[in-house]
C-alpha cells in the first residue's frame, strides 16, 4: 500500500486557514455519500480543515444536518478533534432520535464521564434496547458507577440478567474499567458453561483480585477446550506462572490455524493473545500479527477481526508494532482489513486522534513521526 511523504502529510494536516467556507461545508456534507472514497475523502479534508471552522461546523451538523448519518459522522469526526466541545454536545444529544448519535454519545460518556449525567443514563436504560445503543449505555453505566451507589446496583443486576448479548457487554465492560465492585456477581457467573464463560474469566483477571486465583485455575480441569486460552490468559494478569501462560496461549494460537475445524479455539486463542497484549506483553501481539500474514480464508478473517480489536484497545502498542516493523505494507494492509471488518467509527476515530498527537509529539524526521504519518495514510485518515 503507497504511503504518503512526510513532507506531503504535514502539509495536509496543516491545511490554510483560507479554506473557504463553501468548501467546508461540502465536505462535511459528503460525509453522507454512498460512494465510499467521498465519504473517506471528505473525512479526511474535514479532519485537515483549521479548527476554528471545523469546530463549529461539525457541531452545527451533529445537531441539526439533514442528513442522519451526516449528523452521525459529523459527532464521530468532532470526538477527535475537540474534547470540550463533544463534551457538551454529547450532554445535548443522549436522547437524540439518531440511534447512531445516542450510541456516540454514549461511548464518549465511557471515555469522558460526567457524574451529573448518571440519573439521566439510568432513566435511558428501561427504554434503550436496541442491539447497537444499549452497549454503548452499559458501558458508559459501568464507569460511572464507581462514584454512584445507585449505578453500581443496577451494574450487577445486569450481570446476572437480560439477554446474554448485553450481559456480555457489561461483563466485558467491568473487566476493561477494574470495576471490582462487581466481582460478586462474576463469581456467579464464571462456573455457567458457555459464551459468557469467557469474557468472564477476562473480567475476573483484569480486576486482578488474586483471591479469585483458584477459581480461575479450577476451570483449567472444568472448563472447555476452547475457553483454555483465557483461562491462561486471566491465570498470567493474577500472577500465576505467567511465562508459561503466555506460551501457551501463543502455541495454542499457532496449532489453531491448522484448520478451519479449530477456529472456535482459535478465537478463544486470539481474545487471549489480546487480554495478554493489553496487559504489556507484546509476544502475544505479535505473534497474532505473525500468524495472520501467513494464514489465507476463514483462518486469516478469524485473526484479523481480532487483531482489530486489539488495534482498537491498544493505539499506542499498534505504532509501536509498526514502527518497529519499518512500516511494512503487509502489516499496514492488516490493520486497515481488520479496521473494515469491525466498522467501529467512534473507537477508529479516538485510535486515529492518538496517532495524530503521537506525530506531533515527536522529534520532526524520528522514525516515530514517520511512522505515525505513515499509519494515519494508511488507516485512510
Amino acid at each position: 500500500m503507497a504511503m504518503f511523504p512526510l513532507t506531503l502529510l504535514l502539509g495536509l494536516l496543516v491545511l490554510s486557514s483560507s479554506q473557504a467556507p463553501a468548501t467546508l461545508s461540502a465536505s462535511i456534507d459528503a460525509l453522507g455519500s454512498f460512494d465510499f472514497a467521498t465519504r473517506t475523502a471528505a473525512a479526511r479534508a474535514v479532519r485537515r480543515a483549521p479548527a476554528a471552522e471545523v469546530v463549529p461546523a461539525l457541531e452545527a451538523a451533529a445537531r441539526t444536518h439533514a442528513d442522519q448519518y451526516v449528523r452521525f459522522r459529523a459527532l464521530v469526526l468532532l470526538s477527535g478533534i475537540d474534547a470540550a466541545t463533544t463534551s457538551r454536545v454529547t450532554t445535548d444529544l443522549i436522547a437524540d432520535r439518531n440511534d447512531r448519535v445516542r450510541t456516540v454519545a454514549y461511548q464518549w460518556l465511557e471515555r469522558h464521564p460526567q457524574p451529573a449525567l448518571v440519573p439521566r443514563l439510568l432513566a435511558s436504560l428501561p427504554s434503550e434496547t436496541s442491539e447497537f445503543v444499549r452497549p454503548a449505555l452499559t458501558r458508559a453505566l459501568v464507569v460511572a458507577a464507581v462514584d454512584n451507589a445507585e449505578a453500581r446496583e443496577t451494574v450487577r443486576s445486569l450481570v446476572l440478567r437480560g439477554e446474554d448479548l448485553f450481559r456480555g457487554t457489561v461483563i466485558a465492560a467491568i473487566g476493561d474499567h477494574r470495576a471490582a465492585y462487581a466481582l460478586p456477581e462474576l463469581l456467579q457467573v464464571v462456573p455457567l458453561d458457555g459464551p459468557l464463560q469467557d469474557d468472564t474469566v477476562t473480567a475476573i483477571g483484569r480486576i486482578g483480585d488474586v483471591s479469585t486465583r483458584n477459581v480461575i485455575a479450577g476451570l483449567q480441569a472444568a472448563g472447555s477446550r476452547e475457553i483454555q486460552p483465557g483461562v491462561s490468559a486471566a491465570l498470567c494478569l493474577l500472577q500465576v506462572d505467567c511465562e508459561a501462560r503466555i506460551r501457551f496461549v501463543i502455541e495454542t494460537l499457532r496449532f489453531a490455524v491448522s484448520s478451519d475445524r479449530q477456529i472456535p479455539l482459535l478465537r478463544g486463542a486470539v481474545h487471549a493473545a489480546g487480554v495478554l497484549a493489553s496487559a504489556g506483553h507484546t509476544e502475544a501481539f505479535e505473534a497474532v500479527i505473525d500468524t495472520a500474514l501467513a494464514s489465507t480464508g476463514a483462518v486469516r478473517d478469524a485473526l484479523t477481526l481480532g487483531l482489530g480489536s486489539i488495534v482498537l484497545r491498544q493505539p499506542a502498542l499498534a505504532l509501536q508494532t509498526f514502527e518497529a516493523r519499518r512500516q511494512a505494507p503487509d502489516v499496514a494492509a492488516l490493520f486497515q482489513d481488520s479496521f473494515d471488518m469491525l466498522s467501529e467509527d467512534f473507537d477508529e476515530e479516538q485510535l486515529g486522534a492518538d496517532v495524530r498527537r503521537a506525530f506531533w509529539a515527536a522529534a520532526e524526521g524520528s522514525a516515530r513521526r514517520t511512522a505515525a504519518a505513515s499509519l494515519l495514510d494508511a488507516l485512510e485518515f
